[in-house]
């Protein structure tokens, strides 16, 4: 059973994401194109962080929500991305990506880990596209002809850092830390993984809202 002041942060870390959520909701009709186009991860993750919240609380297992959440998470950020690089990448790049990546996940639900359990291996896949996607439009980002929109820059900069650290620690917390922790630790210290993860999550959703705030208002649409 999770300690009380452990359970405090991990509800408590939610507030940040519906924050977000509505404050997305408030000012879609102002966002441009882009950022209407991120809007559908905000929305997608929101509704099923919600869900998990509430089968958290009610002691249900949640983890069937993850099966659904990495492939369509993964999905609609790619697509994101894909918007950001148009005519830098090639598109059928993250077509190609998105198909197969949505494969991987089905066949490892069916057959490798069940729908009822932690699917680390399509979590792990998914934070190292995203991871790969978030470093390349750093380099994108440094290009001179992009650099004329600074207000564009500073935008995406914010929501980019906020993926590339939430991603980059979840592919270290949760793929190496729960390794390492089943090996050399008793059960409880990995009781603090899940409050790191939670404080990158702030962190993403912090960025999300700074990255918002700073919009390019001239390019609404």
């Amino acid at each position: 059973m999770l300690p009380t002041y452990i359970k405090y942060i991990l509800v408590g870390s939610h507030l940040p994401i519906f924050a977000v959520c509505a404050y997305t909701v408030f000012i879609f009709n102002s966002l441009p194109r882009l950022f209407k186009v991120f809007s559908i991860f905000i929305f997608f993750s929101s509704l099923i962080q919600l869900i998990s919240l509430i089968l958290a609380l009610l002691k249900q297992n949640n983890h069937p929500l993850l099966h659904i959440y990495a492939p369509l998470g993964c999905i609609s950020l790619i697509w994101f991305y894909k918007h950001i690089l148009e005519g830098f990448a090639n598109k059928n790049v993250f077509i190609f990506s998105s198909i197969l990546f949505l494969v991987y996940s089905l066949i490892n639900t069916l057959y490798f880990q069940k729908i009822t359990s932690y699917n680390s291996n399509a979590l792990t896949v998914e934070s190292v596209i995203v991871i790969t996607l978030s470093i390349s439009t750093y380099g994108f980002l440094l290009n001179t002809i992009v650099r004329k929109d600074q207000s564009l820059i500073s935008s995406l900069n914010w929501i980019n850092s906020g993926i590339f650290i939430y991603y980059t620690s979840s592919l270290l917390l949760f793929y190496f830390g729960s390794k390492i922790l089943s090996i050399s630790f008793p059960r409880e210290y990995s009781l603090y993984s899940w409050v790191l993860h939670a404080f990158f999550s702030v962190i993403m959703y912090v960025c999300f809202f700074i990255g918002l705030w700073k919009r390019p208002k001239i390019l609404a649409s």
